[in-house]
């Protein structure tokens, strides 16, 4: 039996390396593919591409593991089932429940091994990566000014050439609009016959030299008390034969975020500590529904609290303020008190509505909060019992379609884990927006497929004819010679 378990093992450990390399692949290019805008034409170093690149890798293990050990189990048992190997291993009185029963442990212990991964390393993946990206997005980018196109790369400036020298860098016939006044923007125009820029990134600076143009100012002077300083001062046109700019700027320079402003995120915690702000926001959204709870049932008792020595009292004059009965208090009121009470009244109601209102949008972000660290304890758990489920899904589903290699089953994976996605997405936005429990959001995926991986193993197990044509068109046949039957003798019953 060692060497029939050693067999069964080389037969799968290989696809399962192969296929989760290739997963991660396809994973980490499609990710990428999502921050290309925020990466592209910043100037990163190698290094910093390439530590990116590593953190985005760990960051698709939860999505890859699945898939590679689906895909595995398809190959490694459709091979065998192809080589007539299994055949030949049941023939031998061997059964399936034995013959996966390496491959089993070998799962379960990859599934332990995905669970302290979920639980130590993607956290720290998850912080390191979001603040790397933090910091990508703020650096500047580089300047390059395309001709004949407005470039508002530089704060408070828009400029605009109609065509530059690729070797020297001089630009010709420039327009430059000034915006750093935010309350009179495109007063200050400046207009060159050609210029060139110099960028001194440690100083973050930048130095324009401009030549031959001439600069339009309006509304130099508007802080001016007197109307007729105002009007003198209103225009101003300078020509200059040389002109040089000097803009600050900040950001050419790459500079690490603190990781600091991501550690409150629920996707940088891990499970003791997921626990730990879960409890302390569960006490912040019961101190809130308490809050709303008395402030509705208490308001017209609100301005009287002090008389009350304890709670209890407080309590029970609310309960005695709401058993009076108010048509008996309105009559014997004048016209002019039931106005003023009527108005008193809706003054009050809206300042209680509003009130609650406030609560309840503060309460909805707590709670949101809530199930969000909730989600992320219960995906610790939902993703090694995926690579479970999805061998057990793999394994016999190789064995009864009987095809190896890349085609077939890469097929029937696809199909299965966009299933899977699909599920475990509705689920969790479920969970997310309190339409159904977190636990039921978030189990929902896993708990469809450990239903059809045990119909599977059943009919593996039972050699099941399930992907026969053959005995669907006998059940075919059976269902439509009934139904001809009922149909007869439906017939006689009816001449008689």
């Amino acid at each position: 039996m060692k060497k029939l378990h050693k067999f069964i093992l080389k037969s799968y450990a290989g696809p399962l390396a192969m296929t989760f390399f290739i997963s991660v692949f396809i994973l980490v290019m499609q990710g990428l593919w999502r921050y290309v805008d925020d990466i592209v034409g910043k100037g990163l170093e190698i290094s910093v591409m390439l530590e990116m690149l590593f953190y985005v890798s760990l960051q698709v293990v939860p999505m890859a593991l699945p898939l590679a050990i689906l895909l595995a189990s398809l190959m490694a048992f459709g091979n065998l089932g192809e080589n007539y190997e299994l055949i030949a291993m049941k023939a031998s009185g061997i059964s399936l429940f034995r013959i996966m029963r390496p491959l089993t442990i070998l799962t379960i212990f990859v599934s332990i091994t995905a669970f302290w991964f979920s639980n130590n390393v993607l956290p720290v993946a998850n912080l390191k990566f979001y603040t790397l990206l933090y910091s990508v997005r703020q650096a500047r980018p580089e300047l390059e000014i395309r001709e004949k196109i407005y470039y508002d790369g530089v704060d408070g400036f828009r400029i605009k050439i109609d065509h530059k020298n690729p070797k020297t860098g001089m630009m010709y016939d420039l327009i430059i609009h000034d915006h750093r006044d935010k309350i009179n923007r495109n007063v200050n125009v400046t207009m060159a016959d050609s210029g060139k820029m110099d960028i001194d990134d440690r100083a973050g600076v930048i130095l324009l030299t401009l030549y031959d143009g001439v600069t339009y100012d309006e509304k130099v002077a508007m802080g001016n008390s007197r109307l007729s300083d105002r009007v003198r001062q209103m225009y101003r046109h300078d020509e200059f034969t040389e002109q040089k700019v000097l803009v600050k700027v900040d950001g050419f320079d790459f500079s690490r975020a603190d990781e600091n402003i991501y550690k409150g995120n629920d996707r940088m915690k891990n499970l003791e500590q997921l626990r730990h702000d879960s409890d302390s926001l569960h006490h912040v959204t019961d101190s809130i529904t308490n809050e709303i709870a008395k402030q509705a049932s208490g308001y017209q008792m609100r301005k009287t609290r002090y008389r009350y020595s304890t709670d209890s009292a407080y309590t029970a004059a609310i309960d005695t303020a709401i058993m009076l009965n108010v048509d008996s208090l309105m009559l014997i009121l004048t016209d002019q008190q039931k106005r003023s009470a009527v108005e008193t009244a809706l003054r009050q109601a809206k300042s209680n509505k509003q009130f609650i209102d406030e609560r309840l949008t503060q309460f909805n972000n707590e709670q949101l909060k809530v199930n969000r660290h909730e989600m992320e304890k219960h995906r610790k758990f939902a993703m090694p019992m995926a690579c479970l489920i999805f061998f057990f899904i793999g394994a016999p589903l190789g064995a009864i379609i009987r095809k190896g290699g890349l085609g077939m089953p890469v097929v029937i994976s696809v199909f299965f884990f966009i299933f899977y996605y699909i599920i475990d997405t509705f689920g969790a936005k479920c969970a997310r927006e309190s339409v159904w429990p977190v636990w039921c959001g978030m189990w929902l995926s896993t708990a469809l497929l450990a239903i059809i991986g045990s119909f599977l193993t059943y009919k593996s197990a039972t050699d099941s004819a399930l992907f026969k044509s053959e005995a669907y068109q006998k059940l075919a046949d059976k269902l439509k010679k009934r139904i001809m039957k009922k149909k007869a003798d439906a017939d006689e019953d009816s001449e008689e």
